[in-house]
């Protein structure tokens, strides 16, 4: 990793061709830890435009249910997207299983969850509320 530099208690550096943010070594993040990580990609991606970013995720147990719906609206967009040293919590969430890939040891890529691993994975369906009649939808989850 290269160089250093803090932005508001988050710290920066690169690795390769991404720029790391490291939030510290809290194991929960709370709704001002998320809205620092938005505008620090913010910052990132629309001022210094950078194109691929990381997460250093290895102290996390918990993220905000909007962290990873933040990190796919930057991907559909065009922004390569990285969690470093996730831990076992993170890695079983459901969204993590359907939408990263392991790229190298301890590193995982957002992808669009179509096309890789498919064959491995399971049929998951969830009940969803309407007026009508109870909706399926069926979602199929890379193990």
């Amino acid at each position: 990793m290269a160089e250093r530099k803090y932005t508001h208690g988050l710290e920066l550096s690169c690795n390769g061709d991404a720029m790391v943010m490291h939030i510290g070594d809290m194991e929960i993040w709370d709704g001002a830890d998320l809205s620092l990580v938005r505008d620090t990609l913010h910052r990132l991606i629309t001022e210094d435009a950078v194109e691929v970013i990381g997460v250093d995720m290895q102290y996390v147990q918990y993220v905000p249910s909007g962290f990873f719906g933040m990190l796919f609206d930057w991907y559909e967009n065009g922004i390569v997207l990285r969690l470093y040293e996730p831990r076992e919590r993170v890695t079983q969430m459901l969204w993590f299983r359907k939408f990263f890939k392991p790229i190298s040891n301890g590193v995982f890529q957002l992808y669009d969850g179509l096309g890789v691993n498919e064959e491995a994975g399971e049929d998951l369906w969830f009940p969803i509320e309407s007026d009508t009649a109870e909706l399926r939808l069926i979602m199929h989850v890379a193990g």
